[in-house]
Order: C-alpha cells, then structure tokens, then sequence
C-alpha cells in the first residue's frame, strides 16, 4: 500500500503542477498552501489538523455545514445506482423530482428548469434564451439582441457572462472578445456617484435607468441584475423597493428581468432565493452555488411558461434551444440537491435564520467604529466590510498594500478562512453556523483588522484616520 503523501510533499506538488483561479501563481509559489483535508460542521481542517472556521462557506456555497449527514447519505444512495446518464434524450428520477421541487419553491410565475453546471453556464443559458425567445416569440419586436446590468456586476468567466459584467480588473483585457452592452450605475449607497444620501435620494440612481430604457428598449432583450446585493461587487446591498422598481421598469418597456441568484439564492439573505424579500418574479432565473448544499456541482435556468411556450414548434421549424452540457440533470447533483432542499424542511432553516441575522447584524456593527473600517454593509448572512486608508475621505487602500489579503492572512492564523474582494473583507458563513461560532467569526475579524492597523501605520505610513 503506497504511504500518503505528507504535507510537504503536497505543497511541493501544488506548486509544481497546480494553477489556482484568482491566485497570483508567482505570490503562491512562494507561500505555503494551505491543503484542507476534511471539513465538519462549520469547521475546514487542514492536513495537519489545524481546524478553521469556514468564514465564505467555501466560496458561498455551503448551507448546513460540511458533511451533513443527511447530504452524504443522499450521495452515496445514489452512487449505488447510478453516477451519470446523459440527458440528451433520455431523463432521470432526481432531476425529474427535482425540477419539481424547484418550481415549488421558486418566486411564483416559474415553471420551467433547464439545467447546466456552473453559476456561468447558468447566466449564459438565460441570455442565450432571451435572445432566442424574442426572435420566435416577438420578431415584430425587432432586434432584441443585447443587455443591460449594472456596472461592477459579475455575472461569471464565460464569454457571455462577463460581456454583462463590469469589474475591469477581472474583464478588461477581454474586451475584444465580448459583445457590446448598456450599463447602469449601481446603487452603491456609500461610495454615490450622484454624491447624494438615501433615503431623501429618493432612489435618483434609478433615474438614469429609465431613461436608458426609454431609449433603447428595442435593442435590449434583458436587464440582467443580481437582487437585493451585488457580491463580487463588494457586497453592495440595494435600498428597499430597488429591485420592485426594476421589475416594473422591465415590465413596462418589455425587456426581460433575468436574476442572478447564483450567490444570493438558497438562504443567504434570509429568504430563500432574494428576489423573496420583495416580492419579484423574474422572467429568467439563474442559480448555482448553494443547491447542493456545497456538494456538487450543479446549475439550472428557471423561467416561465411564457418563455417557453417560444421554443414550441415543430422539429423542420427549428425553434430547439440548442444549448446543452455533458452532465445535464447529473443525477448525483440533482439527488443532492434534493436532499439538500430537505434539510431546509426538516431542520426549518429559514425559520431559525431570522435570529441569527440579527445577532450577526449586532455583532458586525462595532466593526463600523474601527478607524480603518469605511462601511459595514450586511444582508442576511452576506456581509461586507471596507476597508480605507483614511475614514473621513473614504480614500482607499492602493491595491498594493493588499490590505484585505493582509487581513485575510492574520484571520488565518487565528483560525478563520477569508477571501476579501480587494479592500472589502467578505464573511458569507454557513447558514448551520452556531451562534458561538458566528459570534467568534466576528470576533476573529475584528482582530484581525485592529492588528493589520498598528501593521500598516508602522510599515505603510498610513494617515491617522479620523
């Protein structure tokens, strides 16, 4: 029997034949990864048997903690039948039940599911649907064929995808390779770019968009917009009665409202999908990350039977969406999925969130009080905190004090994983988070950002903040 790898050996392998997403390979090479072995509950634990608190529930995407049991015995169930059948011409019973669950669950006025296997994919069936449906649906409608979002949106890294994001650090060096698009200003209540304050702005940021509307409905074929928190964004929250005001505008210039819950979906604002917290159907809905629970991956297109009813058509009439994936409807995906749905039944998960939003929006708020913390922002159980070099101007760190991975690294070494969004530190924990775990994930952050201050005052000559 050949002896496991030792650490040492792991590390020197990752960084001999590794490339890593979103990771500076120089910079790594030069560190010592972190290798996660196992995970329990909220807890990630290396291989040496360091354990840390899974401060971004693994890049957003699990719910009830590693290794639920209920989730691994649904996987394993399943295994014993079956890993993978195609779902080009042929269907299967989890994805079969599962879209029926989905439906069940999703804001009403939904009815259909196409599945894929990433938030990207996901976000990509949906324009290309849009597209599609105002060709077949509504040709006297003309050349419906691009999109509005928001700028700073992230949406994905495929090629449609990023064509309807705005983040120039991640998209800008593939702009030769993207279709052109329309953007609007977010709602970035503490950075404004009207220089105004809400409430009294009345929401003036919408203004712009309705008149982008007004004048080019006929070319768009969606707003595409991630409801109630833009999150790669840096966690900017929307104000109440954003995202109905969208809808209405949407409905009112007939362009298609595609919602990317890929990250806000599945509790993590307190509902289970955001759009929930005021009441929207979308014509289009994509969601990933949290539907299995963290355990497979997994994406599906919701969208209404008005969308679908434009696909109909005999087979010489070549109305198909043709779109598709290797692992469509993947019935492990789809049986984990499924289970995970449950545990939200059984363990009433959305219930028991309210409490803990609460508690969580308590523990958070000193945090506003450090000199180097510009905004708290906070919905349900994503939060973002920023950091600034100076709080009375809002001057941000330059990218290369790396404030936020500094941060993340002291964090570390006090036992809770993070992966800031450049100067905002991101805490998206599990929703199964126990108070006393959530209250220490606060608590290690706060830490961690009064010790990168005395650090950075000494080594940066950074201003005293005010």
């Amino acid at each position: 029997m050949a002896r496991k790898p030792t650490t040492q050996q792991l590390a020197t392998w990752d960084r001999r034949y590794l490339w890593h997403p979103f990771t500076q390979m120089q910079e790594w090479e030069q560190e010592e990864p972190l290798i996660i072995e196992r995970g329990k509950g909220s807890y990630l634990i290396d291989t040496e048997g360091n354990k840390y608190l899974d401060g971004t529930s693994s890049i957003w995407v699990n719910l009830h903690g590693h290794r639920h049991p209920t989730l691994d015995r649904a996987l394993k169930k399943q295994l014993d039948k079956i890993a993978h059948s195609t779902f080009l011409g042929l269907s299967n019973p989890p994805a079969i039940e599962l879209a029926r669950e989905l439906i069940r669950i999703a804001p009403k006025g939904l009815t259909r599911v196409f599945y894929s296997d990433n938030g990207s994919t996901a976000v990509e069936i949906a324009l290309k649907m849009a597209v599609q449906y105002w060709q077949q649906r509504h040709p006297e409608a003309g050349q419906k064929n691009t999109f509005l979002h928001l700028k700073l949106a992230y949406h994905g890294d495929t090629i449609g995808a990023v064509s309807v994001g705005n983040i120039a650090l991640f998209h800008s060096r593939f702009k030769p390779l993207l279709f052109p698009t329309l953007e609007a200003e977010p709602p970035h209540c503490y950075r404004c770019p009207l220089k105004l304050m809400y409430p009294s702005c009345n929401m003036a940021c919408l203004d712009p968009i309705e008149q982008l509307l007004q004048r080019r409905h006929k070319d768009l074929a969606g707003f595409i917009i991630e409801p109630v928190m833009q999150a790669a964004a840096g966690m900017l929250p929307q104000p109440s009665g954003y995202l109905t005001r969208i809808r209405e505008l949407c409905t009112n210039y007939h362009v298609l409202l595609i919602a990317d819950e890929v990250a806000t979906g599945f509790g993590r604002t307190g509902k289970m999908f955001a759009c929930e917290q005021e009441g929207v159907t979308p014509d289009l809905m994509a969601i990933s990350k949290g539907l299995t629970g963290g355990y497979m991956p997994l994406a599906a297109t919701l969208t209404t039977d008005e969308i679908y009813q434009g696909f109909l058509g005999s087979y010489d009439e070549f109305k198909t969406f043709f779109h598709g994936h290797s692992f469509t409807g993947n019935p492990l995906g789809c049986s984990v999925a499924l289970a995970n749905l449950k545990v939200f039944r059984q363990e009433k998960t959305l219930a028991r969130l309210s409490s803990t939003i609460k508690l969580f929006s308590r523990w958070l708020a000193p945090l506003a009080a450090l000199p180097q913390v510009g905004d708290v922002r906070q919905r349900g159980l994503m939060a973002g905190v920023e950091l600034v070099m100076d709080k009375r101007t809002k001057t941000p760190y330059p990218l290369s004090a790396k404030a936020g991975h500094r941060v993340a690294a002291i964090a570390r070494s006090k036992g809770l994983i993070l992966r800031p969004i450049g100067n905002v530190l991101v805490l998206i924990p599990p929703l199964s988070i126990s108070k006393d775990e959530l209250k220490k994930t606060v608590e290690i952050l706060k830490q961690s950002i009064e010790t990168l201050q005395i650090d950075l005052s000494l080594t940066q000559g950074t201003p005293t903040n005010r």
